[in-house]
């Protein structure tokens, strides 16, 4: 049986980062509660989330990738806005300030036997945003983006021009740590290039 690639996650940028790499894959999102627990850190929350993803998509034959982001701003985890005023109060509290984008990815293999292995990890990048002027904000949040991202912005968009510097990986704070999750990959003892199309 070949072993067949399994994203699980509807985000656009995920998959788009996975077809950039050449890499043949099916998309199943997961469709888990995302609640965070009780004094859940940034970093356990999305590598508990990012598990529980691959877990409820896999099945035998597959090697499931799985990805949860977040926004931590001073111990504060920041969503997807939900209106527009939610939208602009978050990049206000992003403005000319520190946060850390974490992101939980989970390789999860289940061989044809029903033998499963899983490996996971967080990675963590600093983003510096620059002061953002309100009118600023009112631009971004007129262009529809910030809607479907955490923290209410995606920096391989027009949020880009907020964006000081980071330090970490870039594909983090896009939502999948590539690096990272070829070495995953590599640790269940596959080359990611070898589910090429």
């Amino acid at each position: 049986m070949t072993m067949k690639l399994v994203l699980a996650s509807a985000s656009p940028r995920r998959h788009e980062l996975l077809a950039d790499l050449g890499l043949s894959f099916a998309v199943r999102p997961a469709d888990i509660d995302e609640s965070v627990h009780s004094g859940e850190a940034g970093a356990d929350y999305v590598r508990r989330l990012a598990r529980e993803k691959a877990a409820a998509v896999a099945g035998a034959g597959e090697l499931v990738i799985a990805a949860d982001t977040t926004v931590d701003l001073d111990g504060e985890l920041l969503g997807k806005p939900f209106d527009e005023d939610d939208a602009r109060a978050l990049m206000r509290k992003l403005s000319d300030s520190v946060h850390y984008v974490h992101t939980g990815v989970c390789a999860l293999l289940i061989e044809a036997d029903g033998t499963r292995r899983e490996e996971s990890t967080v990675v963590t990048t600093a983003v510096t945003f620059a002061p953002v002027p309100d009118a600023w904000i009112d631009w971004y949040i007129a262009t529809g983006e910030p809607f479907d991202k955490a923290g209410g912005y995606g920096m391989q968009g027009s949020a880009a021009i907020f964006v000081h510097r980071i330090d970490g990986s870039p594909t983090n704070v896009i939502g999948l740590p590539l690096d990272a999750t070829a070495s995953l990959v590599a640790q269940l003892g596959y080359d990611i290039f070898s589910f090429s199309s």
